[in-house]
């Protein structure tokens, strides 16, 4: 149970013990209660129990890469310091009443810094959430757009080798990721212990990466393959 409701519990304790406090009924008999000691005592452990409930858990942002749940916990902080705000904005006479005033501020002004640094960080995070979304947009753009051009794909993964590699790619399969010579498949045309060995895929930018892989370690000088870029 969050702590507001506990908290109103401790309001209408202190108004009763304050009612007790002031009543002539209280005398010899009955000593009267230290007028407002229990009642703030009470009062303060409510407003501690609902700040409390109102601190939002610190985000580990520097572990965490779901921006999306980062964000709904601070949407949550937030509503909870929001409710705050308005408890203390329907109990005004909270921080008028001089035995209250100086805890309530404090509590209130808790609140107020909370959200307002809570807020920051959720459009920190709600900036950071859309530049990644658009970024992750032109990453499927990107692939797309090679996976229907076997020829950018090469070259994006072969770099200044590219037209090298073009050329290889064109003598070993005519650029095809489906070519099939026996054993041999794809645009770079891989055994079937090359491809154990360096991976391969259906796609174009697949395949261009197992066969760098392969280039890079066999030296960079086409060695392994049939056709040379220089012939």
């Amino acid at each position: 149970m969050c702590a507001l409701a506990r908290l109103a519990r401790s309001i209408r304790y202190v108004r009763r013990r304050l009612a007790l406090s002031e009543s002539p009924v209280c005398g010899a008999a009955e000593p009267c209660p230290p007028r407002g000691g229990h009642a703030l005592k009470a009062l303060v452990s409510g407003l501690a129990a609902l700040v409390l409930c109102a601190t939002p858990a610190a985000a580990n942002a520097g572990t965490s890469s779901d921006l999306g749940k980062q964000l709904a916990r601070h949407v949550a902080s937030m509503q909870k310091s929001t409710t705050v705000i308005r408890f203390f904005e329907h109990h005004r006479w909270l921080l008028k009443d001089p035995r209250f005033a100086h805890e309530a501020s404090i509590r209130l002004g808790a609140a107020r810094r909370s959200l307002a640094a809570t807020q920051a960080r959720a459009e920190h995070a709600r900036a950071e959430l859309a530049a990644r979304r658009r970024e992750a947009a032109e990453e499927r753009r990107f692939a797309a757009e090679l996976e229907r051009s076997p020829e950018k794909a090469i070259c994006h993964v072969f770099g200044s080798y590219c037209q090298q590699a073009l050329q290889v790619a064109r003598c070993e399969s005519g650029v095809r990721t489906t070519a099939q010579n026996g054993q041999y498949l794809g645009l770079f045309q891989m055994g079937s212990n090359e491809r154990q060995l360096f991976g391969h895929g259906e796609s174009a930018l697949e395949q261009a990466r197992a066969a760098y892989r392969y280039f890079v370690r066999s030296g960079r000088d086409w060695s392994p393959w049939s056709c040379k870029p220089w012939t």
